[in-house]
């Protein structure tokens, strides 16, 4: 096992050999990180439960780090914070060792990462091409291998066209479901920080732990687990008609993967949410970047980037009515985004329409800038999640990346669906990123590949692993339709149980008891390891009669060996110990 020390030399040789100076603004002393990384190899061999040990993380230098300096990509902004934003500090609890703040668009205002004095990054995969923004340090330091994960922010796509330009996962949350406090504000309405890995698992992670501090919202109460509908929006071939042509091809080849995992796909007309995109730069919601850092703008003088300069210094005269008329457009919009999502689990669309060159940007700032963000800018807008990930095809060489977008907090549900087309790895089941859930066990007819168990999969639940009782309980087959296992506990002659464990949230569990059909009831089950979960029994007399099929100790092995044709697959277990694995 690889230790925090040996993880952070090994950081800190790639670091010097990559030679790739301008994806740091600010770099930790490597003797200071070795003796943080001592620190925690201490509390690990003391017993202390560590689940990033040794993972070596960079920071967009919006974010506050403890001793490192914060510019926001402007040198006459910076001080040194005492206190580290809170998802920092969080990540640095569970042991993680933040080597270095990275480059970015000065104050976040930009996608495509050549805004800043610091130097230009270029995309891991071609010089020539930009690396993307404003995150662009955040999204190179993971491209190249120089860390394990990265922070960025993400206001109009700075978390999720980065990762598109260099082969990576970028975690686009739900607004507020991360804390905001430490993070050098862009638009403090439609900010959230975001993470880039190189896995969809090393990303949850993350969430996971990050999800631990106190966002500024609750879950919402329609939020789903895990993909229930089977059904994704598409765009429309007058859209793809704006895509280059080899994004445009590693799009289509992604909605094939999707068809091929057994996910239906439906055209969806985007173009109202390609409309409302443009309100964030060419409307009065620019006042939020203007009363964020405007006269911090101003005051830099020659020392501003003159593009952010350009774009947000005019923000300052816009009237109070102007703002009230496009904060009404979005009223519309979030109604319209509703809509859109009407029986879909998520929209599919390029993350980008193309990736352009360093030289192209300059030729056009602006204008290749706002192509950047064609797809992105409406989701924070519109208050939607997204997940970029790489497109079938894509590689390192030469990416090319997708979003999924979805409602509020169903951020797990554009997870399930990457991973389901095998876009990317899965993670963990138990990374439920702070959602509220309650396990629930099934033992029968709920399970997978079991004639209900659609009634969990329709409420988004998510499967956590295959469990089993304590060797307490006796199981019979009652004559339902369809057949069901009556499980109770007993005083003797009983034995262990499987059956799978889910986990629903509150309301989804409130649809799934709406469904309960008599005689089953549910009551509290005690597991082999002594925890008690929610789980079946049934009503007093509806076991006269009924058959025990105790000694087979599983519905699915007992309905293989005495009724094959009540058995159907039950499809792929998953184990329990994936529950507890961060």
């Amino acid at each position: 096992m690889t230790t925090a020390r040996e993880a952070v030399e090994t950081c800190y040789e790639h670091i010097h050999t990559a030679e790739h100076p301008e994806v740091w603004i600010t770099l930790r002393d490597r003797e200071l990180s070795l003796a943080l990384a001592e620190s925690i190899d201490v509390r690990v061999r003391d017993g202390a439960q560590l689940p990033l040990a040794g993972t070596t993380v960079a920071v967009k230098d919006n974010i506050d780090v403890a001793g490192l300096s914060t510019t926001a990509g402007a040198p006459g902004v910076r001080h040194t914070p005492t206190v580290s934003a809170e998802t920092v500090r969080l990540l640095e609890e569970a042991g993680a060792i933040v080597v270095g703040k990275t480059n970015m668009d000065q104050f976040a205002t930009g996608l495509v990462g050549t805004r800043t004095p610091y130097g230009t990054p270029a995309s891991a995969s071609d010089p020539t091409l930009v690396a993307g923004g404003s995150s662009s340090g955040s999204a190179l330091a993971v491209a190249l291998g120089l860390v394990d994960v990265a922070l960025g922010t993400d206001t109009a796509g700075s978390g999720r066209v980065p990762a598109a330009f260099n082969h990576l996962v970028g975690v686009k949350p739900t607004l507020g479901m991360l804390s905001s406090a430490g993070v050098y504000p862009a638009s403090p309405s439609y900010d959230t920080v975001s993470v880039f890995a190189r896995t969809l698992h090393t990303a949850s992670t993350a969430m996971q732990i990050m999800t631990a501090g106190a966002g500024s919202r609750p879950w919402e109460r329609h939020a789903r687990l895990s993909m229930s509908r089977g059904r994704v929006g598409t765009v429309d071939e007058a859209t793809l008609e704006l895509v280059d042509a080899h994004w445009r091809t590693a799009y289509l080849s992604t909605v094939e993967a999707l068809a091929a995992a057994g996910i239906e796909t439906v055209e969806v007309d985007t173009a109202p949410l390609l409309a409302a995109a443009k309100l964030l730069y060419e409307g009065a919601l620019l006042a939020e970047r203007a009363y964020a850092f405007g006269d911090v703008l101003a005051e830099l003088g020659p020392e501003a980037d003159p593009t952010v300069a350009s774009i947000v210094l005019p923000a300052r005269k816009f009237a109070a009515v102007d703002l009230v008329r496009d904060q009404q457009r979005l009223v519309a919009a979030r109604a319209t985004a509703s809509g859109a999502l009407s029986g879909l689990d998520a929209l599919l669309l390029p993350t980008a329409p193309g990736h352009p060159s360093i030289e192209e940007v300059r030729a056009d700032p602006v204008g290749a800038n706002s192509r950047n963000g064609m797809f992105t800018n409406f989701v924070n807008l519109l208050d939607l999640s997204a997940l970029a990930v790489p497109a079938a095809g894509s590689t390192p060489r030469r990416p090319a990346g997708v979003m999924l977008v979805g409602r509020a907090h169903d951020d797990l549900v554009l997870a399930d669906i990457a991973a389901r087309a095998t876009l990317v790895d899965a993670p963990a089941p138990a990374q439920l990123w702070g959602a509220p859930y309650r396990e629930l066990m099934v033992m029968g007819a709920h399970r997978s590949g079991q004639p209900l168990n659609h009634q969990l999969v329709d409420t988004g639940s998510r499967l956590l692993g295959t469990v089993r009782t304590a060797p307490t309980y006796r199981m019979a087959r009652l004559g339902t339709t369809p057949p069901k296992p009556a499980v109770w506990k007993t005083g003797d002659g009983g034995a262990s149980i499987v059956g799978e464990l889910w986990a629903l949230t509150p309301d989804g569990l409130a649809d799934f008891l709406g469904k309960l059909a008599a005689p089953m009831a549910l009551t509290p089950v005690t597991l082999e390891d002594g925890r008690e979960v929610l789980g079946f029994t049934c009503e007093p007399g509806a076991l006269d009669g009924a058959e025990d099929i105790t000694a087979h100790g599983d519905w699915v092995a007992y309905l293989r060996a005495s009724h094959p044709s009540d058995s159907p697959d039950s499809g792929p277990a998953v184990p329990v110990e994936d529950r507890l694995r961060l």
